[in-house]
C-alpha cells in the first residue's frame, strides 16, 4: 500500500528564531500578506496587487530585515488557502 503525502504536519521542529512565517490571502483584486519576522518588533501586513513577483519582493525584504536584526533565515514557511494553491504555485514557478 502506497503512503500518502500527509501535509498536515511537519517532521521538523519549528525554529522561530530562524524561520520567516508568512500567510497569504489571495483574492481576485488583491492579495494580503502577513508575516512574523524573527528579531523584528513588528508583525507586518501588506496589501498587494495579485502579482507573484511582488510577493517574492516582500518576502525577500522581510528576510533582509531579519538578517539585519541578527537573525539569519534558514526556512521560509508560507500558508495560504487550499483553493489558491495552483494559482500561487503556478505564478511562483513561472517567476523563478
Amino acid at each position: 500500500m502506497a503512503q500518502s503525502n500527509d501535509l498536515s504536519f511537519c517532521l521538523t521542529a519549528l525554529e522561530q528564531d530562524s524561520t520567516l512565517i508568512a500567510v497569504i490571502e489571495l483574492g481576485l483584486r488583491s492579495w494580503l500578506v502577513a508575516g512574523l519576522i524573527p528579531g523584528a518588533s513588528r508583525q507586518p501586513l501588506k496589501k498587494l496587487d495579485p502579482d507573484a513577483q511582488e510577493v517574492l519582493r516582500v518576502l525577500h525584504r522581510w528576510r533582509d530585515e531579519a538578517v539585519k536584526a541578527g537573525r539569519p533565515i534558514k526556512r521560509l514557511v508560507v500558508a495560504f488557502e487550499a483553493g489558491a494553491r495552483r494559482l500561487l504555485a503556478g505564478a511562483l514557478a513561472s517567476s523563478s
